[in-house]
Parts: structure tokens; sequence; C-alpha cells
């Protein structure tokens, strides 16, 4: 089959599903879906066949549909880029919010996004961390990042405060995921469930401290049990290497695995969500 269209962040949903609820977990398998325009390509059904990726050299800004000879944050153009909320540094670092200063970008961004409610986890992806998410992007954030494991935390009322909640508990664990570690094999299992009872007590005060600032139930306690992501992949590779479609615009190699928003192949791996906006052929 060939496809064309231009590349969007892989869909991942959650395929068949385990209660093991003896020991507070489930376990789920990852589906994905490679969007090209609005086109299901079936990618994951290609596992273990050869496919071909081919850019053909135009990208297009994924929020005002012009042509740019370059993308930034990951598929706008240059003036959405320096425009855009979604593109300003606070999506990154959600504690240097400055939408009480006056200078947000776009209102209906922040109210939309910003002054939602959002969840702190721990997850385990290339090792134990913390993250936060809104709401309806639970699991899809956990997946994207190729967790094999997730335990929901907190519910905060807004992003600015989960992200100072997660600098806080980032003094103990990490915040961001080593790609190369994610896609060299499958994590060792960890009990997120006594870490989570662990980080809350070590940080009980601060957090305390920090709830004492904003209205009352501002920061709640989560109780679900904690889950585990299968995800499609045949072989991990013994060294992970980076094909670059700005240096090499034709990818042909065997697909091996897909995980968080990589393609694993048999000679390397394409981070899917580099090339929003990329104009691709794909052939499998």
């Amino acid at each position: 089959m060939h496809y064309q269209g231009i590349c969007h962040k892989m869909h991942a949903s959650l395929g068949l599903t385990t209660d093991q609820s003896s020991s507070l977990q489930t376990l789920a398998h990852v589906q994905y879906k490679l969007i090209l325009d609005a086109i299901d390509t079936g990618i994951q059904d290609s596992l273990g066949q050869v496919v071909q990726i081919n850019w053909t050299g135009r990208i297009f800004c994924i929020s005002c549909g012009s042509k740019t000879p370059k993308s930034y944050a990951q598929g706008h153009c240059f003036k959405c880029f320096k425009t855009k909320a979604a593109c300003d540094l606070c999506v990154l670092k959600p504690e240097t919010c400055h939408y009480h200063l006056g200078t947000c970008r776009e209102d209906e961004f922040a109210q939309t996004v910003c002054f939602q409610p959002h969840q702190v986890y721990l997850a385990n992806s290339s090792g134990l961390k913390v993250g936060i998410t809104r709401l309806p992007n639970v699991p899809t954030r956990w997946l994207d990042q190729g967790a094999t494991q997730a335990l929901p935390l907190l519910q905060v009322a807004s992003r600015r405060l989960s992200g100072l909640v997660e600098v806080m508990f980032a003094q103990h664990i990490d915040d961001k995921t080593d790609w190369r570690k994610l896609l060299k094999g499958e994590a060792t299992p960890i009990d997120l469930i006594a870490q989570s009872s662990i980080l809350l007590k070590q940080f009980a005060e601060q957090l305390g401290e920090l709830a004492a600032q904003y209205p009352v139930g501002s920061i709640q306690p989560l109780t679900y049990p904690m889950q585990q992501f299968v995800y499609p992949v045949l072989q991990y590779p013994n060294k992970v290497v980076s094909y670059n479609l700005d240096k090499t615009p034709v990818i042909t190699d065997r697909l091996l695995g897909i995980k968080g928003q990589y393609l694993i192949f048999d000679r390397g791996v394409v981070n899917i969500r580099k090339y929003t906006g990329y104009e691709l052929q794909l052939t499998c």
C-alpha cells in the first residue's frame, strides 16, 4: 500500500486489557496508528516487513497550514512559533506560567489547557520518573513516553500548579526519559506504589505549604491502580541509531517495533513526532 500526506504524531490507544486486581494492577497492549493527513496507514500491520518512508522535501505548518522551510516546536512555521501559546516555553516548563503577569500569548489556550485539571504521575519508561498531563491525555501521555508502568499520584487544579509539584518531586527522581535506554528494551519493573508512598511522605510538608497557597481542594490524592503496558515490538536494537530524514529523505528498512513515538527498524529508529508537518510517502 502507498500513502502520502502530512505527518502527525502517532495515535496510541489501549487494546486488550487484563485485570490484575489482586495486585492492584492492570495490563494493556498498546496499539498504534500512523496518520498521514487524516488517513490511518495501518503501520502496525507491517511489523516484520520492509517498509519505505520518503520525505518529499516539503513541510507545512500544523497551525496555519502554510508551507515552511523549517519546522519549529514540532510542526510550526516561524511566525506561529513566535505567536502561538502552544509554542511558548511555559508549555515545556509549566512552572514558568506567566498568565498572572498578563503576558500570555492566547487567553483561549490558557482557559482550555492551562486552567484545566492535571494529573501528577509516576511512570517507568527508561527508569522511574515523575510527569504531568491533562486529564483528557490519560493514558496517551504515558504511551507517548513509552512507559511500561504508570501510576497517578495527584490531581491538581491547573497546569502551573502541576508544574510546581513536578519540580518539587524532581528534586528526588528524574522528570525526563532517556530515549536511547527506552529503545534498548523493556524497563526493569518498579514497585510504583511503594515509590509513591515514599515520595508523598518525603514531600508531605512542602505539599501542604503549596496547597495552602491555593483554594481548598486544588491538590487531591488519587488512588488508581498501577497500569502496565506492552508495546508491539518484535525485537529491540543492540545499538540505537537514529534516522534523520533531513539528511536521508528515503528510508527502506524492516520494521521491528513501535514504542513511544518511535518506529524501530532493523538499522535505525525514527522519532515520528520530530517530523510533524513533514509531507511523507509511506509504502508498506
